[in-house]
């Protein structure tokens, strides 16, 4: 008898597991699966994203992160993620690499007529010139990040130390560079190094924080704000406002929605320069056209920046939502819990949409510019990328500068891409010679 009992427990239990395999396994036959590869456990198939796209060209699935994820592509897949986001099918979701890493990353959306007065005025003081003009060689990729990061700092929150700034950068590009990682938090895995800059990154944005708060305090409300003043001084209807974590996290998420795409932008911008002589003409005339009508020592204004049509050719990418409820797209069942990814980059190189898509050919975006929902860089619906007027301005400057100044050419004519976290990169960074135009 005590035999039997000691062996009755586990038998009930391998019965029991087997019902409930064989019921899944009966629903799983009622619906239509999709297409794909969930790779390896926990990691997925992260390390090989590119190889999914044989599955299909509509939508398949895949594991990212640790995530069962499905990946929407072309127009159609794009329009049906940014129409039903609202919280009707899909939500917000982040990798939980990103959750703890950075807590919350920034909703609210950057508006142009507020944004623009602050970033020209910043712009004036010209690190092009700091940094790129005394040199006869440089590294794009470097110096764009460096750039952009600079900037960021200064317009953000008045930050105008080269020192201080590089104490922040530390930290942030820990984060930057192991992002989107696998969420294994063992000493000497990317997830840990990135969540070590996280708190880093916190910790000395609070202190930047409370120093502000206790400033604004004592001295009141200064004449000209930026934006860590504008949200000390933000309150709602019930007379509250922000606290120091909140306020970082907005800050961060400015600084993610500025850094990474728009500095690889600037980098493939000027290498594509030389390389597309008939596109840098286009752009130089524009440029110089507008540097023209403009007095000695006079800086760019708003209107300078919507004449320059031809030049702007925005970043671009893709992002997670979570499915909150069961549904069908293109006959498949999609299951609540899982998660989406609509890819910018999937249906940029879909001849379909961008005939001959591996060639640079900026004169595809003109005219009536690509069909609906083929190019969106920025998103669309509800979750529009919040730093998209603020990207526009700083590349859109910045192009000016370069090619109002300089003709460069290129050191390796041959330098290879490769594919970092989170965007792809040149291998040594491009460096080019500098030849100072001609006043």
């Amino acid at each position: 008898m005590d035999l039997f009992s000691f062996l009755l427990h586990p038998i009930l239990l391998f019965v029991s597991l087997c019902i409930i395999f064989l019921v899944i396994r009966y629903k799983s036959t009622t619906v239509r699966l999709l297409l794909g590869n969930q790779g390896w456990p926990i990691i997925g198939e992260t390390l090989a994203f590119e190889r999914m796209m044989k599955y299909s060209p509509d939508v398949f699935q895949t594991s990212l992160v640790g995530e069962k994820v499905v990946v929407f592509c072309g127009p159609a897949g794009n329009k049906f993620l940014f129409s039903n986001h609202n919280y009707k099918l899909v939500a917000t979701w982040k990798p939980q690499s990103m959750e703890k890493i950075l807590v919350e990353i920034l909703s609210s959306k950057v508006e142009p007529r507020g944004l623009c007065s602050y970033v020209l005025e910043f712009l004036r003081l010209d690190p092009i010139k700091m940094d790129w003009a005394p040199n006869k060689e440089v590294k794009v990729y470097p110096l764009s990040k460096k750039y952009t990061f600079a900037l960021a700092c200064r317009l953000f929150m008045s930050i105008k130390d080269s020192k201080h700034v590089a104490k922040v950068a530390h930290p942030f590009h820990l984060i930057t560079s192991r992002l989107v990682s696998v969420p294994i938090d063992f000493l000497g895995m990317p997830f840990n190094h990135a969540k070590k800059g996280g708190k880093m990154l916190r910790d000395e944005l609070v202190a930047i924080i409370k120093q502000r708060r206790n400033k604004l305090s004592n001295e009141g409300e200064p004449e000209v704000q930026d934006l860590l003043s504008s949200l000390l001084l933000q309150s709602d209807e019930n007379d509250k406002g922000l606290n120091d974590m909140e306020i970082s996290d907005k800050i961060v998420g400015l600084f993610l929605a500025s850094f990474d795409s728009t500095s690889a932008t600037l980098t493939f911008v000027l290498n594509y320069f030389v390389e597309f002589l008939d596109v840098y003409d286009k752009v130089l005339k524009e440029q110089m056209e507008i540097a023209k009508s403009k007095d000695p020592g006079e800086f760019l204004k708003w209107n300078d920046i919507q004449k320059m049509k031809y030049t702007w050719t925005p970043p671009a990418q893709g992002t997670f939502r979570e499915v909150i409820t069961d549904f069908t797209y293109e006959g498949f069942t999609i299951p609540k819990g899982w998660k989406t990814y609509w890819s910018v980059h999937i249906t940029n190189r879909n001849p379909k949409y961008f005939p001959d898509p591996e060639k640079f050919d900026p004169s595809r975006f003109g005219g009536k510019g690509p069909a609906p929902y083929t190019f969106v860089p920025f998103g669309g619906g509800p979750r529009l990328c919040p730093g998209k007027e603020y990207s526009r301005l700083e590349i859109l400057v910045f192009i000016h500068n370069m090619v109002t100044r300089f003709k460069w050419e290129k050191v390796d004519p041959n330098e290879k891409v490769i594919y970092n976290n989170p965007s792809p990169i040149p291998l040594n960074g491009v460096p080019i010679r500098l030849h100072p135009r001609e006043k």
